[in-house]
């Protein structure tokens, strides 16, 4: 199936840290922020009555929500002048990390090896290829920094070359939004756009014939329901072939590997079905390859003469894999189970070559790379040399090919992309993350702790730590977690992390319920009426980590974004004495208000999520936790929020309300500032250098709130 996330505190004595330290500013210290118009509706359900004093912040066509959003982003600017100096220091450590002029691991497809770079001093790729031999002339194909030009923001969504290698058609928007893009195409023999522009697509792809495509469009929520077929150049009108009725269900496109195969999938949180077409014969009709049944999820992958699927129901929630002819896929009893299902070992997803299947799965929060043979099926387990890291699947499109593609990485060792043969079991080195100014892993120390929750569930944590650390309860610390949607926190190498690690912090991922670290169980525990175990899994480790006397409370920031901005929101309600600074980012925390409207982008799709608030028992259970719902009178951490004007995932409102109801009731002197990017979504700022801009500014609060200034 086709899917970022959401300090009271005295001094810093000059013996306990090596860097300069400063009386630190409270609320007192400046003019009193924003205060948003109170405007009381009463949201009634169940006989049960909230008041909502910010409902009106949702209309971003009053010219009063804007004002306000301005007065905000103000506010925060007054805030932290003062940490100018400092923004800049952590910006320029962050841009010396990335090396500027730099190219990517270059694949090989249909007779073309492509690959993109980036120039000193530009924001964006330049997507490139050449013909049959990598010393051949490069033929640009895409310039996005061009592309850019005149736009505060630009998103390039990507781009799919025909079968004939002479167009390709690509995806891009001016909004910053995840969720909708323009579909253009580009003759790549005179490097001319065609005048097709098709609006609002979320998937795409072009069939073997080099001119009809196929593409999904979304409704006014947001949702990808409806799947067309088009014959670019002409003047016939976009023909509709499905349109999904299910609002709990989402539509994807796309070409099979084997290039043989148009694919329609229709998946909800917990179901999913899939409609194909010959992509050498685009006219014909889609075929069901097998009906939805509800809580049953499977994915299909093309072979020349066979499909394999990856196969989850209530027998299996860590799935197992079938395979079955091309002839005989609709008959169930003709599938053969080619691995079994394993309840420690959860089975992600597959890769197909022509003579074998790359199993991709995770056992104890790790990911594994499985090889089979297919003539005999015989397998190994490609290994891996420490004991806490990241694999993510790197792109091999070439079905004949006999290496696979892989990423490898851990929280002290920086992107490295292999090659593994699979022919003679090794794998080589493709290209290695430079880091510009220098970095030695041996300075820094890796761990794979445990922390046991209440109801003795073992939750996985791992941190980095400069060398020579020593354990006195005064160390800075930054807990990162997400917890949603069964998506796993990799522990990924971040450079910009460092500008922080190298100030003494320890920086630690929290793989909480909710994510499917240790398996779909991990996952099932997290969520619906489990969702609270998210929650208490966080806190958990934050008090692990003061236990154990890596830091203590006023040492501890925590950081979250998007769902894990819900998080965020949640714990600081319930143990706002455990943390000291807090980066939401574009949190989703109005999540009663937004799962009762039907018409917002992803509401009804999130049903199986979070639960139906218009059944009883989910809205009592979404009101317990949800965190605008959950502000009380007490005292609340530092917290630096941000949002984006153009989201459409969280809306803008969320974060908006919660703050302004934050400062109605907190009770102490802390600082709450509010960040809207006004030309932006969901992402933030869409340029490389942009996006450190505000990441520094994230960085910058908490230093700041810990009296750290350089």
């Amino acid at each position: 199936m086709t899917i970022f996330l959401r300090i009271s505190f005295f001094f810093l004595l000059a013996t306990q840290m090596c860097f300069g330290q400063s009386q630190i500013k409270t609320q007192s210290d400046f003019t009193p922020p924003p205060e948003a118009n109170k405007i009381p509706i009463e949201l009634k359900n169940f006989g049960h009555t909230r008041i909502d004093n910010y409902f009106w912040l949702k209309d971003k066509t009053n010219p009063e929500v804007l004002k306000y959003l301005e007065e905000e982003n103000a506010y925060c600017d007054l805030v932290m002048n003062h940490t100018k100096p400092l923004q800049e220091k952590l910006f320029n450590e962050m841009k010396s990390r990335i090396k500027e002029d730099d190219e990517s691991a270059t694949f090989y497809d249909n007779g073309y090896y492509y690959y993109y770079r980036t120039e000193i001093g530009k924001q964006y790729p330049i997507h490139c290829r050449k013909k049959t031999s990598l010393e051949a002339k490069e033929e640009i194909i895409f310039d996005v920094n061009k592309m850019a030009e005149n736009y505060p923001a630009f998103v390039f969504g990507g781009y799919e070359i025909s079968n004939d290698n002479n167009s390709a058609i690509y995806a891009s928007n001016t909004t910053g939004s995840w969720a909708d893009y323009n579909i253009r195409v580009k003759d790549l023999t005179s490097s001319s756009e065609l005048p097709d522009i098709i609006n609002k697509v979320a998937s795409y792809t072009i069939a073997n014939d080099n001119k009809t495509l196929f593409y999904v469009t979304i409704d006014n929520a947001l949702r990808p329901y409806q799947l067309y077929r088009y014959v670019i150049g002409s003047n016939k009108k976009a023909e509709l072939l499905y349109e999904e009725k299910d609002e709990m269900f989402r539509l994807s496109v796309g070409k099979t590997k084997t290039k043989d195969w148009i694919f329609l999938s229709a998946g909800s949180t917990n179901t999913s079905e899939y409609q194909f077409i010959d992509a050498n014969k685009p006219q014909d009709d889609l075929k069901i390859f097998y009906p939805r049944h509800q809580d049953v999820d499977y994915s299909v992958y093309a072979h020349k003469d066979k499909f394999f699927i990856l196969y989850k129901d209530s027998t299996c929630l860590n799935k197992r894999i079938y395979e079955v002819s091309t002839e005989s896929y609709n008959d169930k009893n003709s599938w053969k189970e080619i691995v079994s299902h394993n309840s420690k070992i959860k089975l992600e997803s597959l890769d197909l070559f022509n003579d074998y299947l790359v199993v991709y799965k995770r056992e104890n929060g790790l990911r594994l790379l499985e090889v089979f043979t297919l003539k005999d099926m015989k397998n190994h387990l490609i290994e891996f040399p420490e004991p806490v890291y990241s694999i993510n699947s790197g792109y091999t499109p070439d079905f004949n090919s006999t290496k696979v593609r892989y990423i490898y990485t851990s929280l002290n060792r920086p992107t490295t992309t292999y090659d593994y043969d699979m022919i003679n079991g090794t794998s080589f080195k493709v290209k290695e993350q430079i880091i510009p100014t220098g970095f030695n892993t041996e300075n820094y120390t890796v761990e794979r702790l445990w922390a046991q929750a209440k109801d003795g569930k073992k939750i996985p944590l791992s941190i980095v730590y400069k060398k020579g650390l020593v354990k006195n309860q005064q160390n800075p610390t930054l807990l990162y977690a997400y917890g949603s949607y069964g998506s796993s926190s990799e522990a990924n190498f971040n450079s910009n992390i460092f500008s922080l690690v190298d100030r003494g912090f320890i920086y630690a991922i929290a793989h909480i319920r909710g994510g499917s670290e240790l398996g779909e169980d991990w996952y099932e525990d997290g969520r619906m009426l489990n969702k609270i175990n998210t929650f208490t899994d966080f806190i958990t480790c934050a008090e692990y980590l003061i236990e154990e006397r890596f830091t203590s409370p006023d040492y501890m920031t925590i950081f979250g974004g998007s769902a894990g901005g819900l998080l965020m929101g949640a714990v600081v309600n319930m143990r706002p004495d455990l943390f000291n600074g807090v980066i939401a980012a574009v949190p989703f925390v109005d999540v009663l208000t937004t799962m009762l409207d039907s018409s917002l982008p992803l509401t009804v799709n999130e049903y199986e999520q979070w639960g139906n608030p218009n059944i009883e028992k989910y809205y009592n259970y979404i009101y317990s936790y949800s965190p605008y719902d959950n502000i009380k009178q007490q005292k609340y951490p530092n917290i630096i929020a941000t949002a984006g004007l153009n989201d459409s995932q969280v809306l803008y409102h969320e974060p908006a309300k919660w703050v302004a109801k934050l400062r109605d009731h907190k009770t102490d002197n802390n600082i709450i500032v509010f960040k809207t990017n006004m030309e932006s979504g969901h992402g933030g700022a869409t340029g490389r250098f942009d996006r450190l801009k505000e990441v520094s500014l994230w960085y910058a609060f908490l230093l700041d709130r810990l009296g750290i200034t350089n």
